[in-house]
């Protein structure tokens, strides 16, 4: 009884979430949207780019292990945290699960992009 949601852990979203608004769960979209709007995120999206542009191959592997990094700081040690999961069942935290596949594309095509063509014809 005493994990169900109720409104003294309301103030858990205003803590995680302050721009949730109560009674709309949150989704898997939202919560992508979320996490891609944290600095970390921001910053490998950006370091992303460079690679891309300058089609670095060790820059293409090294964005690839940071984004792993990141999606395992986001996917295992945030869902270890108490309040991480009390705000999950207050339903203002959504499941990463989509933020993960699009890190994963996102990887995929970085090193598809970066990875040498072949000079045979």
């Amino acid at each position: 009884m005493a994990a169900l949601p109720t409104s003294a852990l309301a103030e858990v979203c205003d803590k995680v979430r302050p721009q949730w608004v109560p009674g709309t769960p949150a989704t898997a979209f939202a919560e992508m949207i979320a996490l891609f709007g944290t600095p970390p995120s921001l910053v490998l999206l950006v370091a992303t780019a460079l690679v891309l542009r300058f089609r670095s191959k060790w820059g293409g592997l090294g964005i690839t292990v940071a984004w792993a990094a990141w999606v395992s700081v986001v996917s295992m040690v945030g869902a270890g945290d108490a309040l991480q999961q009390q705000a999950t069942l207050e339903g203002c935290v959504g499941s990463p699960a989509l933020f993960i596949l699009v890190v994963a594309a996102i990887c995929i095509a970085t090193i598809l992009y970066t990875s040498p063509r072949s000079t045979r014809l």
